[in-house]
């Protein structure tokens, strides 16, 4: 009976145990690490730089305009703008970015006078270069 009253007691104490963890878990629930929810950065704000081989040339004399681009992917398209009037008109001139990030295009104009052009690449603008066509 000695025996009988042993196996009694632990099978009481591991019913308790059993109820008693399972009352825990229910009471304080395990906490589950979950990751941050991941955020997409903008990468830095794209910039051009351009700068003309030349500022003063002849009608339909070729010149280059170079640049660096930083933020913009390799083989991406720069365009020649030209400000005729109020508005900013694409060339038909263009050249891709090289690994490197920089750029080369030939440009020639036939707009005598002061010119004022830029280079775009999408939304992506260069500061104004300045052309004078004689």
């Amino acid at each position: 009976m000695n025996r009988a009253l042993r196996y009694a007691a632990v099978g009481m104490a591991a019913v308790a145990l059993f109820a008693g963890g399972t009352a825990a878990a229910f009471a304080a629930p395990e906490q589950v690490h979950t990751p941050a929810p991941v955020v997409a950065t903008a990468p830095a704000n794209a910039t051009l730089t351009a700068k003309a081989s030349a500022t003063t040339v002849k009608a339909w004399q070729e010149f280059r305009i170079t640049g660096i681009a930083k933020g913009i992917k390799a083989g991406s398209k720069v365009t020649v703008q030209q400000k005729q009037g109020a508005k900013w008109v694409s060339l038909p001139a263009q050249a891709p970015i090289n690994h490197s990030g920089s750029y080369g295009i030939r440009v020639e104009l036939g707009i005598k006078g002061l010119n004022h052009l830029r280079i775009a690449s999408g939304s992506t603008l260069s500061p104004v270069v300045q052309v004078t066509v004689r």
